[in-house]
Formats: C-alpha cells, structure tokens, sequence
C-alpha cells in the first residue's frame, strides 16, 4: 500500500499531463452547467474515465460522497466485483456553488475533484 497517498486528498496535480494513477482516480463529474434554482437535476460520476480502474477483490472503488461548497450531499457505498462507477445523485440548490466529488479507493486513497455549477 502507498501510504502517502493516504495522508490526504488527492488531486490532480496537472490535468494537461495526466499520471496513469490520476488518471484511474479522479472523480469526472458531469453535471449541466446552470440549473434552475430548487428543481431537481443529475450530477453522475465516473472513476477511471480516462484510464479504466480497477474492480476486483483487492482493488476497488469503495465509496463515492458529493458536497456543494463543502456542505454533504450523499454517499454511495460500493463493493468489491459487485458494484461500481458511474454512481448518479438528484439534488437540488437554492444558490451557485462548487460540487465536490471525493472517491476512496481501497489501495490508492481518497481522490477529489470540483466543478462549478451556476444556478439561476
């Protein structure tokens, strides 16, 4: 295991040059650029878009959470072989923020990536 990776949240450093650990890691949020403000939408989320990630007993996605502005919005739990990205949340919100999208990966540590959404 590589403990350094485990000392925090993980980023991509630059996303023109990509490792293929980042790669396999980084959260890719997709999600409408403006919404309307208090209507419902989709934020789904993939692991290993750009590289596939893993999905075995040993090395899997464990768990997905979504923020707004650093406030939670939820959580998917997933299991070795049986469960795996993409995972997509509804949500609703009142004003424009950041969606922040942190991934565990059972090996690899906690992964995050951002994405404004404006919300009209």
């Amino acid at each position: 295991m590589n403990e350094p990776l485990f000392n925090g949240i993980n980023r991509v450093k630059d996303p023109a040059a990509m490792t293929d650990l980042e790669k396999k890691h980084v959260p890719d949020i997709q999600v409408p650029a403006q919404v309307k403000a208090r209507e419902a939408f989709v934020v789904t989320i993939t692991l290993g878009k750009h590289l596939p990630h893993p999905d075995e007993g040993g090395h899997w996605i464990q768990w997905v959470e979504l923020y707004a502005n650093e406030g939670y919005l939820g959580r998917a739990e997933m299991s070795a072989t049986v469960s795996s990205t993409p995972v997509s949340f509804t949500v609703k919100l009142n004003e424009s923020a950041e969606l922040v999208v942190r991934a565990r990966c059972n090996l690899h540590g906690v992964w995050e990536n951002r994405v404004p959404i404006k919300v009209v």
